[in-house]
């Protein structure tokens, strides 16, 4: 059987940018060290690409979501830098803690009770200080099995820290009042637009998610951080079309005069969905305006003024985070996530 051709797309990962990235967070961090979230694949830019590159960098503190993420992250940094935000909800998902010897976030006194139960260990301790989410309630704080813990770090999160609200603040003062009730040798509060709000919010780590790989939460970070994901896509046909003819599903596009139009292999299948209408690609610094509709798989393009494009040419989706979420209303921890699985 021949070898099968690379795919039709690409997502470059700018290793470098992603490497700056977490060296400024860590630089803004002040006292405090960044680790870095690199649940959900890294924010859908690949853990075997993005962790060796943390790893590089500097950073010794790794945070999934699920423990089906562990085997992955395990591959390049040791266990006992791993933690798991969602803590285990039975005996089952203790027991692999143990045995991996990753940390788990617990989240509840439920958790707390079962994780001693199973024979304990070094773990975090996630406090709820008003985001409502997972975290065991300050009032528990004073409950035996919260007491027996082993807590290396203890940890909240920040609600809206990407919002000048007085919930920040709020939750701040609830953070330090938490810390004096259990015994813990580390604290953890801010994400990445935590860490913007300045050292206060810093203690002893800080947990950046989304502006290590390019997002921009606060404007107070633009000069710091740099895009990482650039999508790409091959041009798979060329054509011309006639005044009055219509472009894609539901005729929403109309030619006003003969133009040459492309199709590329890029759609919402892709995580480019169809919000991206009206925005455009790029081919050295030639515009290409998207016509019509996206699709599942393809995406049409007006080639009337790149007459150098031609079929088999690869061209670009300008995918700095902060343009693509006015462009598309959808986050920028959307934008990353939802990237699909056909990238090369």
């Amino acid at each position: 059987m021949t070898t099968l051709p690379p795919p039709t797309l690409r997502l470059h990962i700018d290793r470098a940018a992603l490497a700056h990235n977490w060296r400024a967070l860590d630089a803004l961090s002040g006292s405090a060290r960044a680790g870095a979230a690199v649940k959900a694949n890294c924010y859908g830019l690949g853990v075997e690409t993005c962790v060796p590159v943390l790893r590089e960098a500097g950073c010794r503190d790794f945070f999934v979501a699920h423990w089906s993420e562990v085997p992955a992250v395990l591959r390049h940094v040791p266990a006992e830098q791993v933690a798991v935000l969602h803590g285990p909800i039975d005996a089952g998902e203790a027991a692999y803690a143990r045995s991996a010897r990753v940390r788990p976030v617990i989240d509840s006194l439920r958790q707390a009770r079962l994780w001693l139960e199973s024979g304990g260990g070094p773990c975090n301790l996630m406090v709820d200080t008003g985001i409502n989410r997972l975290g065991i309630s300050p009032a528990d704080l004073s409950d035996p099995a919260v007491q027996q813990l082993e807590i290396e770090v203890l940890m909240s999160h920040l609600a809206c820290a990407d919002e000048d609200s007085a919930m920040n603040a709020r939750q701040l003062d609830a953070f330090r009042s938490c810390r004096s009730a259990v015994r813990h040798k580390e604290a953890s509060l801010a994400n990445s637009a935590g860490i913007a709000l300045g050292g206060d919010y810093g203690f002893d780590l800080t947990r950046p998610g989304l502006a290590l790989y390019g997002g921009i939460p606060r404007s107070e970070l633009a000069g710091d951080i740099r895009q990482v994901a650039y999508p790409e896509a091959r041009v798979i046909q060329c054509r011309g079309i006639e005044a009055g003819e219509t472009v894609g599903y539901n005729a929403t596009f109309t030619a006003p005069g003969a133009m040459r139009i492309g199709v590329v292999s890029l759609g919402y299948a892709d995580g480019i969905l169809r919000s991206w209408a009206g925005a455009h690609f790029t081919h050295g610094e030639c515009r290409l305006p998207i016509l019509g509709k996206v699709s599942m798989d393809m995406i049409v393009l007006d080639l009337s003024d790149a007459e150098d494009v031609g079929e088999g040419d690869w061209v670009a989706l300008p995918y700095h985070l902060p343009d693509a979420a006015q462009q598309t209303l959808l986050s920028q921890y959307e934008l990353l996530t939802i990237l699909g699985h056909r990238f090369g």
